[in-house]
């Protein structure tokens, strides 16, 4: 017999499934890019407003993984997507809630929403299965965008940009590098929803699977080996992200390969953002995977910022 996918204590009421409050754990506290120190660094985050080191953002993924089995049940790992923007950051030690409004009937696509005990709204976005002809939350996001005007940072980042294919594993005991330096199986020990499906081979697919909050890490992984050419050092944050499985589940040790895209530029008050679609391919060269991240660079942090500002543009930087 296959084992269920979760014992997670669900919540449902006419309108929604509600999971139950988590504290997700910070695992970034070492990690670095550019030869320097992440928002998720405690020093780091603090010289920029913050409290601390933030909890990266797909780690929040997991806790709605419960929530999209329990209403499109093995088709959630195969094909599932969640799009979500982020609205505020969440410290370790916090409490927060995964919240997926039911969708209506015949659609395959819903709202999701995470908060914290206080109200304050982390994400909120759609979670969806299959090919749906409603666009999700990053899709609607990207189409309303002002193009970024007066890049400083990003002024030498190009749309339609595009990367070198890189072959991308995730290994239980393999730690994930600078920008990641844990392992899966650290990961597993502290996941928000642990499930037998991702540390053995009892699911409808005889191989462990990776939860959706790593793949985020598995396509990053080897990012910086190839890396958009942003001024810096800068500190940026992930603001938007998007994971769609096309032809899931992705397997732990399996070989992929992913190749990344600058879609969009936008920008805000405090940020210059880049958006990246990777995509990822198997072995036989098919697509069974995407993901859309707005990695958005703070402004502050980049030293230079309003010199570079002025002798580019001649005037004070906002």
């Amino acid at each position: 017999m296959i084992a269920n996918a979760f014992d997670t204590e669900i919540t449902e009421t006419a309108e929604a499934l509600i999971g139950p409050w988590r504290q997700p754990r910070q695992m970034l506290q070492a990690q670095t890019y550019d030869a320097h120190a992440s928002i998720h660094d405690d020093a780091t985050a603090q010289k920029l407003g913050f409290k601390g080191g933030t909890i990266e953002g797909p780690t929040h993924f997991s806790q709605f993984a419960p929530l999209g089995e329990r209403l499109w049940g093995h088709a959630w790992f195969e094909t599932g997507c969640l799009s979500a923007h982020y609205r505020s950051v969440c410290y370790e030690g916090e409490e927060v809630q995964a919240i997926l409004a039911k969708p209506l009937p015949g659609t395959r696509q819903c709202q999701i929403q995470m908060v914290k005990r206080d109200g304050t709204e982390v994400l909120r976005g759609t979670a969806s299965i299959g090919d749906s002809p409603v666009a999700t939350a990053l899709e609607a996001r990207l189409g309303e965008l002002k193009p970024l005007t007066d890049p400083v940072i990003l002024r030498d980042v190009k749309v339609a940009q595009t990367g070198k294919r890189q072959s991308v594993r995730m290994a239980f005991d393999q730690n994930m590098g600078n920008l990641y330096p844990f392992s899966l199986l650290q990961k597993l020990a502290v996941i928000t929803e642990s499930s037998p499906y991702y540390a053995t081979a009892d699911n409808p697919w005889g191989k462990p699977i990776i939860p959706m909050e790593m793949l985020s890490v598995l396509f990053q992984y080897r990012s910086k080996d190839d890396p958009l050419p942003a001024k810096g050092p800068a500190v940026g944050l992930f603001a938007d992200q998007e994971i769609r499985l096309l032809k899931g589940p992705l397997f732990e040790g399996e070989e992929y390969e992913v190749e990344r895209e600058v879609v969009a530029l936008s920008g805000s008050r405090r940020t210059e953002s880049a958006w990246v679609k990777t995509r990822v391919f198997d072995k036989a060269g098919t697509i069974v995977a995407t993901m859309l991240l707005n990695m958005a660079t703070l402004k502050d942090s980049y030293a230079p910022y309003e010199e570079e500002y002025r002798r580019l543009y001649g005037a004070g930087g906002d």
